[in-house]
């Protein structure tokens, strides 16, 4: 396993999450943040609603949060206060919202605020996102795509994201929206990357040792490219569907675990013992 044990979780959502019943996934991103110690900050910026950093307040603060503040980011310029880098300091946990992922990488890429992110989580806070917010941690991110197509050539776009890992590339509203066809073809023009394509109130909590943990009332499609043993990608006509043999596919409900080093599917019963340490942490607070 990679030696990043200082790392915080890394927790896709694939949007549409359970925000006012049980809430689950908020629940137990809370209690990875420190519980009723937590000093959340959000970050609403792909979102063009003013409303959003307040609602996710009242949330956060109603699972018990000690502290949930959110920053109005809406240019680059706003980036530059240095209140908002002193709470990225401060925070425990920090959570991006959904809406437009350009409109996320195109105000926070390159910035003070996009590098505090990272090295906040590689000193062990945990970092959320769900839809748009999911999308930006990889460090190849889907920028826009077909829905409901075959794999084909020019069917996904794809742009930086934060880099919180360099391991996938995250696709979100995966089975409502019939995106199996782009996730594929975003996998296929790197074989080396792992796709993961999350349902809608569903999330993939990435822990420091490279192993995933399904959480939520959807799956989590996973496609492993690595043994493709032919791809017609590199030549192929723009819009022509590909050929991709040798692909390896799982399908992932909650409980279920992935090992993105080793490449392994676990059912919910095993690998317990292995992956303990996310239940160790949801016991924090």
């Amino acid at each position: 396993m990679p030696n990043e044990a200082s790392r915080g979780f890394i927790i896709p959502i694939g949007g549409g999450e359970d925000r006012v019943k049980e809430r689950h996934i908020h629940r137990r991103f809370v209690e990875l943040a420190g519980g009723k110690s937590a000093d959340i900050v959000v970050i609403p910026t792909a979102s063009e609603l003013e409303t959003t950093g307040a609602d996710y307040k009242r949330m956060f603060l109603g699972l018990g949060a000690s502290t949930v503040d959110f920053l109005p980011i809406t240019k680059r310029a706003d980036c530059d206060n240095p209140r908002y880098v002193d709470m990225l300091d401060n925070a425990t946990g920090i959570f991006l919202t959904g809406g437009n992922q350009l409109r996320l990488s195109t105000i926070l890429g390159g910035t003070g605020i996009a590098q505090k992110i990272r090295r906040r989580n590689a000193a062990g806070v945990p970092v959320a996102g769900t839809s748009a917010g999911a999308s930006i941690m990889s460090e190849h991110m889907i920028a826009g795509g077909e829905s409901n197509s075959a794999p084909a050539v020019g069917s996904v776009s794809l742009a930086p994201g934060l880099g919180l890992t360099n391991a996938v590339i995250i696709d979100q509203h995966f089975t409502e929206r019939n995106r199996l066809g782009r996730l594929l073809t975003a996998s296929s023009y790197n074989p080396f990357l792992i796709g993961i394509g999350i349902d809608e109130d569903t999330a993939a909590f990435i822990g420091p040792d490279g192993v995933f943990e399904v959480v939520g009332s959807g799956t989590v499609t996973v496609v492993d490219a690595s043994g493709l043993t032919h791809s017609s990608m590199w030549d192929a006509a723009p819009g022509q569907a590909l050929t991709l043999l040798g692909l390896k596919v799982h399908v992932l409900g909650e409980g279920c675990r992935y090992d993105l080093v080793g490449r392994h599917a676990y059912p919910p019963d095993q690998l317990a013992g292995f992956c303990s340490l996310l239940d160790d942490k949801s016991k924090v607070g």
